[in-house]
């Protein structure tokens, strides 16, 4: 099972690499999670199953 690195968005840890390797080392996966928790869009003490 792949593991899930954004519970926000639903990402797994495979998405993640998968978009760095598409986008020439760069994760645009990545920069929308950042972008969405400067935003205040982050969910993770509510969606992560263990409040992170």
């Amino acid at each position: 099972m792949d593991k899930t690195i954004c519970y926000c968005f639903n990402y797994s840890e495979a998405d993640i690499k998968n978009d760095f390797m598409r986008n020439s080392g760069r994760s645009l996966i990545l920069e929308k999670i950042a972008e969405e928790k400067q935003r205040g869009g982050c969910h993770c003490k509510t969606e992560h199953p263990q409040g992170r």
